[in-house]
């Protein structure tokens, strides 16, 4: 008797996770929210998985969490922007902004400013060149900074607006073109372009990116909510594959052989590459409504997205003003408004 009881049980679990009502042990999941008041427009989160720390920077301010207890630790006053990067060896971090800000990771004091031109938006540590890496919506399209004393070390001009980028490690660096369609193959030994793939009609608006660097394969999150999967060898399209609303952010976990795409419509697409010319999606997970950009903790497979939420507001109160410090582009909604009210930081993993 008790075995057909435990038969109709596992049955009955079955039915409910078929019509998506109960959750695998083995899927993605929302493990732990962080939360902080303030205020001022976001965009970008990075995750320091050798130092085990996350930025978020805000209004005029980057805000520090631990990556492991994911617990406020401080704030980086006057360090404020799109995103940070950080060089682990120099204990220098970066902020990309006009002037970019430097800042020293352990103290967590601002540093300098360094005069850039353009218009700054993504930013990343390039490991090949040594180098903090400002990508610009304007020319020049790519700054090179020397993470040591922040001095400027060159520019590469690609054209077009720069989005998310990834480097093989080995001289190439992949970079999203959003106005375009495209992604830009830079030569950072030459300092030039060499090609430009082209998404065609349903790569519209690449935001995020991720790279198979060991079986060179990249991953275009494009606001047309398609993911393109491409050789990054030679351009060829290998798949399309669907994603929710909003991306603005992506990558690729080596560990599990995932690439992942956070979007503002509060959900983050899972795409697992189960050979290098087969693909799925594996999952879509419930995140919070605004939390279009990630970074993963390769350390424990865990990928962290940020929004924000308003704080409530009294009937009849006028709505909020953006703050003027807040990244240009976060200015039109979606969750991050530069109002008063919560910073949300996810940690999304197994």
């Amino acid at each position: 008797m008790k075995s057909i009881f435990r038969i109709l049980s596992l049955a009955g679990i079955s039915l409910l996770a078929g019509n998506g009502l109960v959750q695998a042990a083995d899927d993605y999941k929302v493990l732990d929210t962080t939360q902080l008041m303030g205020s001022g427009g976001i965009d970008y989160v990075t995750a320091d998985s050798e130092a085990r720390r996350v930025y978020v920077p805000r209004g005029g301010n980057t805000f520090v969490f631990d990556l492991d207890s994911h617990k406020y630790i401080g704030t980086i006053t006057n360090i404020g922007g799109h995103g940070v990067a950080i060089d682990t060896k120099s204990h220098h971090g970066f902020s990309s902004s006009s002037p970019v800000g430097m800042f020293d990771t352990e103290t967590m004091t601002k540093i300098k400013s360094v005069e850039v031109t353009g218009r700054p938006d993504g930013i990343l540590f390039e490991p090949f060149t040594g180098k903090i890496l400002i990508l610009s919506h304007q020319s020049p399209s790519i700054t090179l900074i020397d993470p040591k004393d922040g001095t400027v070390a060159g520019t590469i001009d690609v054209g077009g607006a720069m989005e998310q980028a990834q480097s093989d490690g080995a001289g190439k660096l992949y970079v999203d073109v959003e106005d375009e369609n495209k992604i830009a193959v830079v030569d950072l030994k030459a300092m030039k372009v060499v090609t430009k793939y082209d998404l065609g009609d349903k790569g519209e608006g690449p935001g995020g990116l991720g790279l198979d660097a060991k079986n060179h394969i990249l991953f275009a999150m494009c606001h047309s909510q398609n993911c393109m999967v491409v050789n990054a060898d030679d351009g060829k399209i290998l798949a399309t594959l669907p994603i929710g609303n909003g991306t603005d952010g992506g990558g690729f976990n080596p560990a599990t052989m995932e690439a992942f795409s956070s979007q503002r419509d509060g959900t983050l697409t899972i795409i697992k590459e189960k050979s290098p010319t087969e693909f799925e999606v594996a999952q879509n997970v419930k995140t919070k409504t605004g939390c279009k950009t990630c970074s993963l903790d390769t350390k424990k497979n865990v990928i962290v997205v940020v929004c924000t939420e308003r704080a409530p507001q009294a009937p009849g109160a006028a709505p909020a003003t953006p703050a003027t410090n807040a990244p240009a582009g976060e200015r039109r909604g979606g969750g991050q408004r530069g109002g008063p009210g919560n910073l949300d930081v996810l940690f999304v993993g197994k």
